[in-house]
């Protein structure tokens, strides 16, 4: 029994769940801060709709990545490429992972019904869900399988970025306001460039089996390059979003995670990606700079 619960919450990505969470909860701040309303009961739901539908996606993409994952593995394992290696290893059984993200889905589906209809959380509630089922569950799942069109990274962007910033919001008070998208912008970024990372240790498996992620299309030296331009795009639009009502001091708090994501756009122009050892150091400390970004964010709100 405790074997097969390690081989769940493996399988599960527990800690990857900071990089939704923290978005909805920054936009439940928003809220509070904007309108003076926070509804906890609401909050609570909405953020296990968040986490359903992030488990649904993490599940499926063990199941629909299993050949790419197993060769990924042959080729030097990584943490945070490659998958768990819990379907794998044969500690869950492979058409269990795709059960248990179906049954995720329902589950995020009904929560949604519960907070449009009895909550009264508006119109928006069920198809915001929606939107992050197709982004999320057919990430990696097929007919669609967005990893392999070469959007899959745009669809993680809107779905880590605008949409829980978003939702948190509307949920919360039933509109949105200019300032979300301001402050999705470099969320989805510092994202978006962690999907772009992660992608270059499974870029040998990802090109033979076929799954033409943006890596596989651009090549790992102009996807390099691809990383500076967003990192770049990233702190604009951040600054651009700390002037729109913040503190100066709101400034400060970014500049660490500025000199982080500095760093790494240097490296990487670098070339020290070649390095395998070096690669998976750079992808870690490309979610801190996601993770950074929000926390920067929350931070801001609070001492306003």
């Amino acid at each position: 029994m405790k074997e097969n619960i390690g081989a769940w919450l493996a399988l599960s990505r527990l800690p990857f769940h900071l990089v939704g969470v923290l978005p909805f909860i920054l936009g439940s701040l928003l809220a509070w801060q904007n309108l003076g309303v926070l509804r906890w009961d609401i909050f609570l739901l909405g953020v296990a709709g968040v986490v359903l539908i992030m488990l649904a996606t993490y599940w499926a993409g063990e199941y629909w990545d299993y050949d790419v994952d197993s060769l990924s593995a042959q080729k030097g394992s990584s943490r945070f490429a490659g998958g768990s290696q819990v379907l794998q290893r044969g500690l869950i059984q492979r058409r269990s992972a795709l059960y248990a993200s179906l049954t995720a889905i329902t589950l995020a589906a009904t929560l949604g019904i519960v907070l449009q209809f009895i909550f009264l959380t508006g119109i928006w509630t069920i198809p915001l869900g929606i939107m992050g089922i197709i982004g999320g569950f057919f990430y990696s799942a097929k007919p669609i399988r967005w990893v392999s069109r070469g959007i899959g990274e745009i669809w993680i962007a809107f779905n880590y970025g605008w949409l829980p910033v978003a939702t948190a919001f509307y949920l919360q008070v039933g509109l949105f306001v200019p300032l979300i998208h301001f402050l999705a912008i470099p969320i989805g970024l510092t994202i978006f460039n962690v999907i772009l990372l992660n992608e270059f240790p499974d870029y040998e498996a990802d090109t033979e089996t076929g799954k033409n992620n943006l890596v596989v299309r651009l090549g790992m030296r102009r996807a390099a390059i691809l990383y500076a331009l967003i990192g770049f795009a990233s702190w604009v639009t951040m600054f651009f979003s700390l002037t729109l009502g913040f503190s100066i001091f709101s400034c400060f708090l970014y500049f660490p995670v500025l000199i982080l994501s500095v760093s790494l756009v240097t490296l990487i122009l670098r070339g020290s990606w070649q390095n395998r050892d070096t690669l998976e150091k750079l992808c870690g400390l490309t979610i801190i700079v996601n993770l950074g970004t929000t926390i920067v964010y929350i931070l801001a709100l609070l001492v306003l």
